[in-house]
């Protein structure tokens, strides 16, 4: 669309009768910008504000909602039930429910005064000493004034992926949290806990959020399917939840681009699963660990390559699913050992940029000596 201030200079120049006085030219300007933002602007915003919706549709509104983390609910509201909540630290894979735990919380605490009372911030975009100093100390030395009487009084910071905050951030906040203990409480999210000052740590009660169990996520995934009338086959929805890992977020987010790809009337399947996800398929797995325990070197090496090139597969990807395989199998622990450590030396090596022939001869012979191993033995 064209500039509306382009198009003011063009009637400006001509300068007509009707917009000789700058009240008019005023007035010919707004209406041009009302609708270049109408048009131009506005679109994209709702465009953004649906897909955040499609995002944050399905987090959890109370902890009732909050999946696959029983005791650490039962034992958080119990806090609050008594009026003893302390600082928290909540650690664990990503997926688990950290974040959705403590935002439903406030919300059950708050209540409509959750705007004012609560300072979400992820330290991984602020983390450096400043925000501590200005935003995070500015908010906890407050106290809000009109509070309903049933609302607590103390505040509530947030603080999201805090392991990504330097150490001089994370011992200004050490000083901070025993200062304003009296108007605030803290909550820190983490995903690794001994990436944490440990004298932050000892300040904070620590709940481990562990990897969600596939019946939570499909307990969940099931009322998503039914919501948004996803036409799924069980296999499918097999395949997304083993591959999700126990990460509830990851599903959902895999499930919403697999129903984006098909048309209505179209039925997810197992290979679409695998081919969003970028996972080898199981049986691509299978037919390369099939050739290199059975057939000779060569050939299950230019099997190997042939499965990489056509199926673009990974490396990283194989070794993973060759050993969910191999742990299935009736071994000696020493002979288990043997490929453990041989497979993760090679990880370790594609990690670094070793070269993929040479890697890949590697983990047939891994393979094929701790199997030959377990024969002798």
């Amino acid at each position: 669309m064209v500039c509306p201030l382009l198009i003011w200079r063009r009637f400006y120049l001509y300068k007509p009768t009707f917009f000789a006085s700058f009240f008019f030219q005023l007035i010919y300007i707004y209406i041009y910008i009302y609708i270049y933002m109408c048009v131009c602007v506005y679109p994209s915003n709702l465009i953004l504000t649906n897909f955040y919706y499609r995002v944050e549709k399905y987090r959890p509104e109370n902890l009732e909602e909050v999946y696959g983390q029983g005791d650490i609910v039962n034992t958080v509201r119990r806090f609050v039930e008594t009026g003893k909540l302390p600082h928290l630290l909540f650690y664990g894979p990503p997926g688990t429910g950290k974040t959705s735990t403590i935002v439903a919380l406030a919300r059950e605490i708050y209540g409509p005064n959750y705007k004012n009372m609560v300072l979400e911030l992820n330290a991984s975009d602020d983390r450096g000493i400043d925000v501590v100093r200005n935003q995070i100390k500015s908010f906890a030395s407050t106290r809000q004034i009109f509070t309903s009487a049933s609302s607590p009084q103390f505040k509530l910071i947030i603080l999201d992926e805090a392991d990504a905050m330097t150490s001089v951030a994370q011992n200004s906040l050490r000083r901070i949290i025993e200062k304003f203990t009296k108007n605030c409480r803290f909550c820190i999210l983490a995903n690794y806990s001994h990436k944490l000052n440990p004298a932050l740590i000892s300040r904070c009660t620590r709940f481990r959020f562990h990897p969600i169990d596939e019946e939570a996520i499909r307990s969940r995934i099931n009322n998503v399917i039914i919501k948004e009338k996803v036409d799924i086959t069980p296999d499918a929805l097999n395949a997304l939840l083993h591959l999700s890992q126990g990460d509830m977020r990851r599903s959902l987010n895999v499930l919403q681009a697999c129903k984006a790809a098909v048309n209505d009337d179209e039925t997810i399947d197992i290979d679409m699963i695998y081919n969003c996800v970028g996972a080898p398929h199981p049986q691509d797995i299978e037919a390369c660990l099939d050739s290199i325990l059975k057939d000779d070197w060569t050939t299950a090496y230019l099997t190997l390559t042939k499965y990489k090139t056509v199926n673009g597969l990974a490396l990283v990807d194989l070794i993973t699913g060759f050993i969910e395989i191999l742990n299935k199998y009736e071994l000696k622990p020493e002979n288990r050992v043997y490929y453990l450590k041989g497979l993760s030396d090679i990880e370790y090596g594609i990690s670094k940029g070793g070269n993929d022939r040479i890697q890949s001869s590697a983990i047939i012979g891994v393979i094929k000596q701790a199997m030959e191993l377990e024969k002798s033995n």
